[in-house]
């Protein structure tokens, strides 16, 4: 199943506040285009139901999410629970980072389509890695620095997926 990650290092911004923006999903769509919409349903006070719908490559990807947002961690993980793809799950890690922040982005995902993965996963891996640039990037503005860590960097085992 592939995995992508994304570091957003936002400079001159504290993590809280690079951490309020990303938990804000209902105001996605008015920082990009990347997203049409979003619908959020408060189900706890650290537990949403999301409904997404994004553009993706040349069509729009919907799906539901179950978000459990951790504030005092700084952390956001999702699960599908509904949607187009067979599997979606991952998270943002967000932690200090000199004179700014940086939110890690990780997601695995599975397309449910095993005959045409070798060909189309690697193309879906791109797509997302570009979308979730383009989602930093209205979030946060084009002062922002993206990076692909290296695979061997990216934990998602206990330590929760933090940069």
């Amino acid at each position: 199943m592939p995995e992508v990650a994304l570091d957003v290092h936002v400079p001159d911004s504290s993590p809280q506040q690079v951490f309020d923006r990303l938990r804000d999903f209902a105001a996605y769509p008015e920082f990009t285009d990347a997203i049409r919409e979003v619908r959020v349903t408060e189900v706890d006070e650290t537990t949403i139901d999301s409904q997404w719908s994004a553009n993706f490559r040349n069509g729009v990807l919907c799906w539901s999410e179950r978000d459990r947002i951790d504030p005092c961690a700084l952390t956001i993980e999702f699960t599908q629970t509904d949607g187009d793809f067979e599997r979606f799950e991952g998270g943002w890690y967000v932690e200090e980072d000199g004179a700014g922040a940086t939110a890690r982005f990780i997601a695995t995902f599975d397309l449910g389509i095993p005959s045409l993965a070798p060909l189309i996963d690697p193309i879906a891996t791109r797509t997302l890695l570009d979308t979730m640039g383009l989602i930093a990037r209205g979030l946060f503005g084009s002062g922002i620095t993206l990076q692909e860590p290296e695979p061997a960097t990216v934990n998602t085992g206990s330590a929760g997926g933090r940069p």
